[in-house]
């Protein structure tokens, strides 16, 4: 089935656009084994770029690439689970290849192995690792051990790598992932996660364990020149047209965030018969708005009076100074004290962000959402 426009989901084939600088870095990177660490806000496009780099070493001998999500994960010994049980699966095609990889590491283990009823190379590994079975050295040390024996390059890409900021005495996990990820010569790394604050502690502050761990790679929008062609494309593939200048608006409506722009062209496609208007764009705004306050409500329902008020302040163009006396009275923010403590709350809920410039409701939608409530 085509799709007329893809969001929610990870963009390929003809939906993933642009990017190629990013393409050809991120590739040299896992070519000559630089680790990567991907910065962007949410919905730009993380995802998607490492599963197109990936796709273009698949017919790679001489590296193999390992994808993983670790959201779920919530401990060290969680994290380590899904770590061993994904790169054991992804390294090996068949089940016997799984064991002979596996020598010498599942020897204290009874793995669970689910193979797919059709009698596909699909199956599942459930290793139940534990502190009683394996060392974090172990586990950790294990994609080296792999790359020895299959005499290649091993490229691992963890998505949600925030979470691992999440975890009981974080700091210390942090420092035995990196103590042993460092010094591995035939593994690289390419981490990435949705939390893009969470993801600046653990890389950019000088304290933390992963400080100067890679490459950062931070991603840009998808320009308009990109835009335009593509979802021209896509309307006339189903029958319809729109102009230069309507795409431009649904561009700049939803500040190029990827993710967006595709949504709200889709809701503006299936609202039109033939070519859109302005008012077939008003009409897709109130639709992504829609659709997303589900979301925006669960983000913001637990929401102080003064973590209100303090968003109010932001959506009327303040985004420093908080501290001073008349904007604390006009907004109701409580003492100078408290103003630290809204913020990194405000942060923490991811419904602002600190810039250069001072603080933003980076989602241009939850911007509109939150105009009407508050």
């Amino acid at each position: 089935m085509e799709k007329p426009f893809v969001f929610g989901v990870p963009a390929d084939d003809v939906h993933f656009i642009g990017r190629e600088t990013e393409i050809e870095r991120l590739s040299a990177n896992f070519r000559y084994g630089v680790n990567t660490v991907l910065m962007s806000p949410r919905r730009w496009g993380k995802t998607s770029l490492v599963n197109r780099v990936s796709g273009i070493f698949s017919k790679d001998s001489e590296r193999i690439i390992v994808r993983m999500d670790i959201f779920a994960c919530r401990s060290e010994y969680d994290f380590y689970n899904a770590f061993s049980s994904e790169l054991l699966k992804q390294t090996a095609s068949r089940i016997d290849e799984w064991k002979e990889l596996a020598k010498g590491f599942i020897e204290r283990l009874t793995p669970k192995i689910s193979v797919n009823p059709d009698h596909t190379a699909e199956y599942s590994v459930s290793l139940g690792i534990t502190p009683k079975t394996h060392t974090p050295k172990e586990i950790l040390s294990l994609p080296q051990i792999i790359a020895e024996r299959k005499k290649c390059d091993i490229v691992i890409c963890i998505d949600e790598f925030q979470q691992i900021g999440e975890f009981p005495d974080s700091l210390s996990v942090q420092k035995r992932l990196r103590t042993v990820w460092q010094d591995q010569k035939n593994v690289s790394y390419c981490l990435y996660g949705s939390k893009m604050h969470m993801m600046m502690n653990l890389f950019q502050k000088k304290s933390y364990p992963f400080y100067r761990f890679g490459e950062i790679l931070n991603l840009r929008p998808i320009p308009l020149g990109t835009w335009i062609p593509y979802i021209r494309s896509r309307f006339e593939a189903f029958g319809k047209s729109i102009s230069d200048s309507l795409i431009e608006k649904i561009c700049q409506s939803v500040e190029y965030q990827a993710s967006y722009v595709q949504q709200l062209a889709y809701s503006i496609l299936l609202m039109t018969d033939s070519e859109p208007t302005m008012e077939s764009l008003k009409g897709g705004i109130e639709d992504l708005v829609s659709q997303n306050s589900g979301t925006f409500v669960e983000q913001t329902q637990s929401l102080t009076s003064y973590q209100l008020n303090f968003l109010r302040a932001v959506l009327d163009g303040v985004n420093q100074s908080f501290g001073e006396s008349a904007i604390r009275e006009q907004y109701n923010l409580g003492s100078p004290s408290n103003i630290a403590r809204l913020k990194q709350a405000l942060i923490d809920k991811e419904l602002i962000e600190q810039t250069e410039s001072g603080i933003i409701i980076g989602d241009p939608v939850l911007r509109f959402w939150l105009k009407r409530l508050l």
